[in-house]
C-alpha cells in the first residue's frame, strides 16, 4: 500500500517568501503542504530583521539617553537592563510568527514540521522532531530553506563558547568586552549595539575596509563613525587561533601592518563571518537540482532549478540575502504559476539598509560597478553636516552619495549614510524606478524642513 501524501504543490520553509506563496497556492485551491524545520517565519521573524532590528531599538534609546544633556534634558544614570531588551525582543518576535502561523492557517495550508528531504524528482521524506518518517509528493515544488551562520575553520575555535548572530540576542548580561570576528552588515550592527548597552566592543575584520560591498569611501566614512562610539577597528587581520581564558576568550590576529602577531582578550566572543546555504541534506541529487560550489541552488531568471517544475526562493539561491529580495521572489512565482504571467528577476533595482545608526541606505549601483559597466558616472555628494534637519536633530554624522549617468542624466545608485538614510534612499529609488532624471529631484519642491528636501542641494553639485 502506497502511504505517500500527494499534494499539489509542497513549500518547503517557511520564511518571508515561503510562506506567503503556500497562503498563496492554498486560496487557489491547490491542495498545498509547508514543510518547516523550526519555525513559522523562516530567519526574518525569528532570529533577524524583526529580533535583531527590535534590539537595535532599545540601543538607540540608550545611545540618546547619554547624550539628552546636549539637547538640555537631564535624565539621570543610565542603566541596562538586558533581560528585560531581551523580553520586548522575544514577545514582538511571538507576535509576529504568531501573525504568520494564523495567516497559513486561514488560508487552508498544511503545516507539517520536520526535516525534508527529496528521495525522488518530485517525492520527500519528512523526518518529524520525534524521528517518524513520512512521504509526500507534488506537482510542484518550492525550496526555501534559507542560510545560516557560518563558522569558520579556526584553530581552537570549536573549543571555545562563542556566540552567532542567533545565541548572541539571548544574553541576559551586558559582555564586558565584546569581540566581534566580522566587519560585514551583522558585526557591525551588533558590535554599535552592544557599545551602547555598555560594552566595550573590538571589530576584528580580515578586509582592507568595512563592508567590502560598498564604495571605498562610504566604507571609510561607516568607519570613521564606528570610531567615533569608540569602537575599536582591527583590519586587514586574519585571525589565526582562539582560546579559553580564565576571564573569557583570546584572539591571536596577524595584521598586514606588522610581522608580529597580536593578541586580543576579550569577555565574549561572536563570530559574524557569513552565512552558509541548507543544503546540506536536501536530497539535491536525487532530485536533479544543480548546486554551486558555494552549496546554493543553481536557478535562472524566473526561479527555475534544473530540475523540472521545481523552483527556489530567498536566500538559498545565493545573491543578495535581504527579507525583501525574498518576498519579491514570492510575488514572481505567483505571478508565473498562478497568474499565468511572465515576470522574471531581470532589471529589479535592489535596495537595502544597514541598520547602524545613523542608517545605511543603499539602492542600485555602487561607483565602481557602474564605472565597471561603463557608465558616464557623475557623482553627487554631500555630508549630512549640510543638511539643516540633519542638523536640528542633532544627527549630523554621514554623507550622501549618488550616481548619474551622464549621458541620460537618470540615477544609477544611491549611498545614504545619514538620519534615516534607509527612508531616504527609498526615494532614489522610486526615481530610478520611474526613470526620472536627477533633475526632477533637483528642481523639486519638497517640504521643509524635512531629510528629503536635502536631494535639492545633493544633486545641485552634479
Amino acid at each position: 500500500m502506497d502511504d505517500t501524501k500527494r499534494y499539489d504543490a509542497i513549500v518547503i520553509g517557511a520564511g518571508q517568501g515561503g510562506g506567503p506563496l503556500a497562503g498563496a497556492f492554498a486560496k487557489a485551491g491547490r491542495r498545498t503542504l509547508l514543510v518547516e524545520r523550526t519555525h513559522i517565519g523562516g530567519t526574518c521573524i525569528n532570529e533577524g530583521c524583526t529580533p535583531t532590528k527590535t534590539m537595535i531599538a532599545s540601543g538607540r534609546v540608550a545611545y540618546l539617553a547619554r547624550r539628552a544633556k546636549d539637547f538640555g534634558v537631564d535624565t539621570g544614570d543610565i542603566k541596562i537592563d538586558l533581560a528585560r531588551v531581551r523580553e520586548r525582543k522575544r514577545k514582538i518576535v511571538d507576535e509576529f510568527r504568531t501573525g504568520s502561523e494564523q495567516s497559513l492557517a486561514k488560508a487552508g495550508v498544511e503545516v507539517e514540521f520536520g526535516h525534508a528531504r527529496f528521495i525522488a524528482p518530485h517525492t520527500i521524506e519528512i523526518r518529524k522532531p520525534n524521528g517518524e518518517l513520512g512521504e509526500a509528493n507534488a506537482d510542484i515544488f518550492v525550496i526555501n530553506t534559507g542560510l545560516r551562520p557560518l563558522i569558520p575553520n579556526i584553530p581552537g575555535l570549536a573549543d571555545v563558547p562563542y556566540l552567532d548572530s542567533t545565541s548572541i540576542m539571548e544574553l541576559d548580561a551586558v559582555p564586558e568586552h565584546l569581540i566581534v570576528l566580522g566587519g560585514g552588515y551583522i558585526g557591525l550592527e551588533f558590535g554599535q549595539l552592544f557599545r551602547r548597552f555598555g560594552s566595550r566592543v573590538t571589530i576584528v575584520h580580515r578586509g582592507e575596509q568595512l563592508l567590502p560591498r560598498e564604495d571605498p569611501d562610504i566604507a571609510a566614512a561607516v568607519a570613521e563613525i564606528m570610531r567615533q562610539d569608540d569602537i575599536d577597528l582591527c583590519l586587514r587581520a586574519s585571525t589565526t587561533a582562539v582560546a579559553r581564558t580564565s576571564n573569557g576568550v583570546k584572539l591571536t590576529v596577524q595584521t598586514k601592518d606588522s610581522s608580529i602577531p597580536l593578541d586580543i582578550l576579550g569577555s565574549h566572543l561572536l563570530v559574524a563571518t557569513g552565512r552558509k546555504p541548507n543544503t546540506d541534506d536536501i536530497g539535491a541529487d536525487a532530485a536533479g537540482i544543480d548546486l554551486d560550489e558555494h552549496g546554493y541552488i543553481k536557478a535562472n531568471s524566473r526561479l527555475e532549478t534544473t530540475a523540472s517544475s521545481i523552483y527556489v526562493i530567498g536566500d538559498v539561491k545565493g545573491g543578495p540575502a535581504f527579507t525583501h529580495v525574498s518576498y519579491d521572489d514570492f510575488r514572481i512565482l505567483r505571478s508565473n504559476l498562478l497568474r499565468n504571467g511572465n515576470v522574471s528577476t531581470d532589471g529589479r533595482i535592489l535596495p537595502y539598509t544597514v541598520f547602524i545608526d545613523p542608517q545605511l541606505g543603499r539602492v542600485g549601483m555602487t561607483e565602481k560597478e557602474a564605472r565597471d559597466a561603463g557608465f558616464d558616472v557623475r557623482i553627487a555628494r554631500m555630508p549630512m553636516s549640510y543638511v539643516a534637519r540633519a542638523l536640528e536633530m542633532g544627527e549630523s554624522r554621514g554623507i550622501m552619495k549618488a550616481l548619474v549617468d551622464g549621458r541620460t542624466n537618470l540615477i544609477l545608485g544611491a549611498a545614504i549614510l545619514g538620519a534615516d538614510g534607509g527612508e531616504v534612499a527609498a526615494m532614489l529609488q522610486l526615481a530610478m524606478m520611474g526613470s526620472l532624471p536627477y533633475t526632477t529631484l533637483r528642481d523639486g519642491m519638497f517640504s521643509h524642513p524635512t531629510l528629503s528636501e536635502a536631494l535639492n542641494n545633493l544633486f545641485a553639485s552634479v
